[in-house]
């Protein structure tokens, strides 16, 4: 059966525009999809992804193009799963006929990463799938969208790529054994994208450390301070490192996000008891104290004070999106020397990716701030 790819071969066919197959972790999709970069585009390549593919084709997008195109989120109720962005179907408004030839369809694509194109070069709806990816890729977030657009990027070409997901014959979901068998006789290459991950953070990293000294608190004793900053948004986040980390031994890890609220005022803006996801740096900071040895990664954002309210309305914390933001994180507790993970945490949900990061989750500890 055929051998999985190193990433450096998966950049070299896209390079040549040749098609790959990236397929995702066992616990996330599991699933596999063609992508070829957007800019090599032919309809040839719709032709072929829509006759053995079978899936839905999408166009990988980065933020920025999709702010240029005026694209729209499908929906402000977005529940997908796997919290994956799609915009608005479009169209070319030039040089197609119904849209869903295959050379309509990839006209379309043309024209919607044509840098002489704007906004007015595309309608809506139409038959081509817009999907935004992350900023920072798959260190952002573990999806298609993501490795699809920094695939391309490595590549040399355009940062858009089109995808499209692998069916069974039988319309089931093709998963890694039969990937490898469509890929064997179809002469493509396949890699994973925790592949991808692990390849990123060795040579192109988004986090990179900015200062480290060490902090005395008043109720939990010394910590070792890390600021860290995000080389894509320029955020600063920080780690709290209580003992000394040994890549053989099992850290208790804790990560959240900062919430000014709770984090400075014990507190929380709606009428309910704080909770696990809401409880303070401070009683964590204290745990650790107990414990002897553990790491608080503290993940910041760009939210105004008043956006607060709203997230603690929606219950938009940083483990009710499974860590959809853990890529951040992950590349500081690797940098501070964690491998082995023990998970400061009342939810046990499984994390994407981490593999790539040379991380692995041992047991879950359950927060006691009663």
């Amino acid at each position: 059966m055929l051998n999985l790819s190193n990433i450096e071969k998966i950049v070299e066919d896209a390079r040549n525009g040749k098609l790959f197959v990236l397929v995702d972790d066992e616990n996330r999709e599991n699933e596999g999809d063609l992508i070829f970069p957007a800019q090599l585009i032919t309809p040839d390549i719709i032709n072929f992804m829509a006759k053995y593919g079978r899936g839905l084709i999408c166009l990988a997008l980065t933020k920025e193009r999709s702010i240029e195109l005026d694209l729209k989120k499908m929906d402000r109720r977005n529940a997908s799963k796997f919290d994956t962005a799609f915009t608005t179907s479009i169209e070319a408004k030039e040089g197609i006929t119904t849209g869903i030839s295959a050379a309509d369809r990839s006209r379309t694509i043309q024209t919607a990463i044509d840098d002489n194109k704007n906004k007015e070069d595309i309608s809506t709806p139409g038959h081509i799938f817009p999907l935004i990816a992350r900023d920072g890729g798959v260190l952002s977030r573990a999806g298609h969208t993501e490795a699809a657009v920094d695939i391309a990027r490595l590549a040399g070409l355009k940062p858009a790529a089109v995808i499209c997901e692998i069916m069974n014959d039988d319309g089931s979901m093709a998963r890694l054994d039969d990937l490898k068998k469509f890929c064997h006789s179809h002469n493509i290459n396949i890699a994973t994208i925790e592949e991808l991950i692990r390849w990123r953070v060795r040579y192109d990293p988004i986090v990179k450390i900015k200062y480290s000294d060490t902090l005395l608190s008043k109720i939990a004793g010394e910590f070792k301070f890390f600021c860290y900053s995000n080389i894509i948004d320029k955020t600063e986040h920080f780690a709290l490192v209580k003992g000394e980390i040994k890549e053989d031994e099992e850290v208790l890890v804790r990560v959240q996000k900062l919430n000014y609220i709770s984090d400075l005022f014990q507190g929380s803006l709606l009428k309910k008891n704080i909770k696990d996801n809401e409880a303070s740096i401070n009683r964590i900071m204290l745990e650790m104290q107990e414990n002897k040895k553990g790491v608080i990664v503290i993940i910041r954002d760009n939210k105004e004070i008043f956006d607060w309210k709203n997230m603690e309305n929606t219950n938009n914390n940083l483990e009710s999106q499974e860590f959809r933001e853990y890529g951040v994180g992950a590349q500081i507790l690797r940098d501070i020397g964690v491998r082995k993970m023990l998970l400061l945490t009342n939810s046990k949900k499984a994390i994407i990716g981490l593999e790539g990061f040379d991380l692995k989750i041992v047991g879950h500890k359950e927060l006691n701030f009663e």
